[in-house]
């Protein structure tokens, strides 16, 4: 039943990536061999330049093992993890580097060191997590948002990362975004407290977000399938044509990313949004080609960001 297909870095991802200029990313807690490997696989692509935070010794140390030269790049030491994060993320906060990579840390303190207000990161927005699916073979993306930060989010994270979302896939080239917003039905029922949040959300982000077609609640294959919402007399644009799935909480959004992972090869490129700049949070089970598409989004994210200014 697990796919045994190679995973695949979306080509559309890295071409749009080298449009603009390296990205200036500190790496939080970059002196394990799995940081370094997948820091290198990104500069090497150009996509970032590297500023690695870490005990420097455990730097110079496993990137001698994976024979990586990083005699030119930025070193900041940092003795352990909760140091390297909140360094790191100081150094993103302040202008230095313009993206955030999380290295071989957990990710509650990556995240927390996001959060502190030293850091200098947080502007008064949620922070919320989108992941970037494709599958070998096919173009088409759908976006799974929140399914690593946010375990039980209420309306008003719910709607934070509808509009987080939106804006990643407007950065990627959709102009016009269709957001289905996930349930157990098509109809709200105080039964189903997800389908009542769907309902409510999908009135306020007709109202208050534009440039998306947002609509809930909708059970998962009628927002995929055409041929589903079509049975169930479902005719709203979004209905079976989901660029963005908004699930009701961490576990739905858990199961279904990894599902695609492990019985369709997708890959997941992981990104924490709301911040100051992008955030790419990866985890040691990644297989190198969602880093990599991680790094591309993130580097989409900040070139576009600094276009704009």
């Amino acid at each position: 039943m697990l796919s045994t297909r190679p995973f695949e870095c979306p080509f559309t991802l890295l071409e749009q990536a080298r449009r603009y200029p390296a990205v200036k990313t500190s790496i939080a807690n970059a002196g394990a061999a799995i940081a370094l490997e997948s820091a290198r696989q990104a500069t090497e692509e150009g996509l970032i330049e590297p500023i690695l935070v870490g005990d420097k010794n455990d730097i110079a140390r496993n990137a001698d093992e994976i024979a990586w030269d990083i005699g030119s790049f930025e070193i900041h030491h940092a003795p352990d993890e909760d140091t390297a994060a909140l360094q790191a993320a100081k150094l993103a906060g302040n202008g230095h580097a313009h993206a955030l990579m999380k290295g071989h840390i957990h990710t509650d303190t990556f995240m927390m060191a996001i959060l502190n207000r030293a850091s200098g990161l947080r502007r008064g927005r949620r922070l919320t997590h989108v992941f970037h699916m494709t599958i070998p073979g096919h173009k088409k993306a759908l976006l799974i948002t929140d399914a690593a930060v946010n375990i039980a989010p209420d309306l008003e994270t719910k709607f934070e990362a509808i509009r987080n979302a939106v804006g990643l896939a407007q950065s990627l080239g959709i102009a016009e975004p269709r957001v289905a917003i996930l349930s157990g039905t098509e109809e709200a029922t105080d039964r189903m407290p997800s389908s009542m949040d769907a309902a409510a959300l999908t009135v306020r982000a007709t109202e208050q977000l534009g440039g998306a077609l947002v609509h809930g609640p909708l059970a998962f294959d009628n927002a995929i399938s055409p041929e589903a919402a079509q049975i169930k007399g479902i005719t709203h644009p979004v209905a079976g044509n989901a660029d963005i799935l908004l699930v009701p909480n961490i576990e739905t959004g858990n199961a279904l990313f990894k599902m695609m992972v492990y019985f369709m090869s997708a890959c997941a490129a992981g990104i924490v949004l709301g911040a100051k700049v992008p955030a790419i949070l990866t985890s040691r089970a990644d297989p190198p080609e969602a880093r990599l598409a991680s790094a591309a989004i993130a580097a989409i994210l900040a070139g576009a960001e600094k276009e704009t200014n």
